[in-house]
């Protein structure tokens, strides 16, 4: 089957794909979109988190056609060009960032919750990561680089 999504703005077709193909598997292997990692394949961990439609989703646990004709953003999305978006740089500049495999679910989840709240608090930051896992940073880190981002935001 063909699938045709918005990638990332781009209007992106996908030939050949098998009926239970992921939107991770599409993303990554016929696209080229590597961001996005492939961990756990259950929606357990978010490495794999993608907006879909504009509300982040575990790209792992969509069949690939059920994206057809929807609009995704992965985390290369998240950048305007060279031009980090204020979570990414905020990630660079806590140390948020080890091995780097959760770390595209993490930026998707974290600038959605920047988005839609204004100050987050602690606790609200811990919930809306609740889904992603790390096994390298001991999430301060993280924490540290979502609070820079909202704080950047609330001054912009």
């Amino acid at each position: 089957m063909r699938v045709n999504v918005i990638v990332n703005g781009e209007p992106r077709q996908a030939d050949n794909v098998w009926e239970g193909e992921s939107l991770l598997y599409v993303l990554r292997e016929r696209l080229g979109l590597a961001g996005s990692k492939n961990a756990c394949e259950q929606g357990e961990c978010g490495s794999c988190t993608v907006y879909l439609d504009g509300v982040p989703a575990c790209a792992c646990l969509v069949a690939a056609g059920q994206a057809e004709g929807r609009e995704v953003r992965t985390v290369e999305g998240l950048a305007d060009g060279e031009q980090l978006d204020p979570i990414q740089e905020s990630f660079v500049e806590c140390g948020a960032v080890q091995c780097g495999f959760c770390t595209p679910g993490l930026l998707v989840t974290a600038h959605d919750l920047v988005a839609r709240t204004e100050k987050p608090s602690d606790a609200e930051i811990r919930e809306a990561l609740a889904g992603n896992l790390c096994r390298c940073t001991g999430y301060e880190k993280i924490l540290d680089a979502v609070r820079l981002a909202a704080a950047r935001k609330e001054h912009a």
